[in-house]
């Protein structure tokens, strides 16, 4: 018989350790789950001055600009700021980046085909070391400029996580539109020339 009633006690207390074990859990996922609400809401609050929030809206925000070094001009800076005026279609790219190679001709023949037109490409070449990024600036004969962003802090500001991304900047220094992933030749066909008939 005192077997019997240990034996319910020990079960009894087993059931309240489960019963505590479940509520434990219960109140770690509660918590999670309001965390992951929070910084949901936050991020959804910060996501309305996003470039691609922006551009959602029909809305244009400005393009940022920052004075960087350009790409094998040694002692030469230049910004977006410098282009106001010119549409700008800035590409974001690096040398390591296999679809920033590949579409690196097409970029090239845009700009042969748009820059008698006001407008421009300007590369920025992030997270990159110079020699190799020379040396596909060499191997595709490339025209266009590029911008050194070292650290990636740059393209951040466009809301840049990965590589390659285009965005295209109006004569009022203004982002038109974005592509984020590669570009192809029906993208830019329908893009620019509407953007470039613009005036300022």
């Amino acid at each position: 018989m005192w077997t019997e009633i240990l034996a319910g006690a020990e079960g009894g207390r087993t059931s309240l350790s489960g019963v505590r074990t479940g509520l434990s859990w219960v109140v770690v996922a509660a918590c999670a789950a309001l965390v992951g609400l929070l910084a949901y809401g936050l991020a959804a609050r910060g996501s309305d001055t996003s470039i691609d929030e922006a551009l959602l809206r029909g809305e244009r925000p400005a393009a940022p600009a920052r004075e960087l070094p350009v790409l094998g001009e040694d002692g030469r800076s230049a910004s977006l700021a410098d282009y106001r005026g010119k549409v700008v279609v800035l590409n974001v790219w690096a040398s390591w980046c296999d679809p920033c190679v590949d579409e690196l001709p097409l970029l090239q023949k845009t700009q042969e085909r748009i820059q008698a037109q006001g407008a421009t490409l300007l590369g920025v070449n992030t997270k990159d070391f110079t020699d190799e990024a020379l040396a596909m600036e060499r191997r595709f004969k490339l025209t266009f400029p590029s911008l050194r962003d070292r650290d990636g802090t740059f393209v951040r500001e466009y809301g840049t996580t990965a590589y390659p991304e285009t965005f295209v900047i109006d004569r009022q220094g203004r982002v038109a539109a974005k592509r984020r992933g590669p570009v192809d030749a029906a993208w830019l066909d329908e893009t620019l020339p509407a953007i470039i008939r613009e005036t300022a």
